[in-house]
């Protein structure tokens, strides 16, 4: 009977692994796309997240023209004025920046001594290497997220802790993400 247990438990636990996946992720992925998709409240299904990429596209499009760069200047910089409002304002906005446009921050993966005493390292990116404005000289920050979430913390680390990673950067924001059990690419 032990063994019919353990036999059962173990197909189960396959079975559970293989089809886990499978039914969560397009699961995750329909919410996604409801609830963004009925943001804008009309009854053909996709076309509310079809007409909101075409508005970001537009906005995007028309936010790098010269004719309305000065437009989107003037609203930045009164977003960046108002009390309160430019922390959220500013902090979303170089999070955004962070993950596109010219400005990438994720971009240089390194391995970073935490400790002396132990060997104890963690997996980061850099995202400022010029600290001097606050009195920090051979010192950068490095960003280390935390797995399963895009929570993560800043560390102020000396340069002679960094050890600068060659894998690619989405490589190894996928194996921190992911705790590391990812597969290699």
């Amino acid at each position: 009977m032990r063994i019919a247990i353990k036999l059962f438990l173990k197909y189960f636990l396959q079975g559970l692994l293989l089809f886990g996946p499978l039914t969560v992720t397009p699961y995750v992925l329909y919410k996604i796309f409801y609830s963004i998709d009925t943001l804008i409240p009309i009854n053909i299904p996709g076309l509310g997240i079809l007409i909101i990429v075409l508005a970001i596209f537009l906005l995007g499009l028309l936010g790098s023209t010269l004719l309305a760069g000065p437009l989107f200047g003037f609203i930045d910089g009164l977003m960046q004025k108002i009390p309160v409002v430019s922390i959220v304002y500013s902090s979303v906005k170089d999070f955004m920046g962070a993950f596109v446009g010219d400005k990438k921050k994720f971009t240089q993966p390194v391995l970073v001594k935490m400790n002396t005493y132990v060997d104890l390292e963690r997996i980061g990116f850099i995202t400022e290497t010029d600290l001097t404005r606050f009195g920090l000289h051979d010192k950068v920050a490095v960003y280390i997220p935390q797995s399963y979430s895009f929570a993560g913390d800043l560390y102020i680390v000396p340069k002679e802790n960094i050890t600068v990673l060659t894998t690619s950067a989405t490589a190894v924001m996928k194996f921190v993400i992911s705790g590391g059990v990812t597969e290699g690419e």
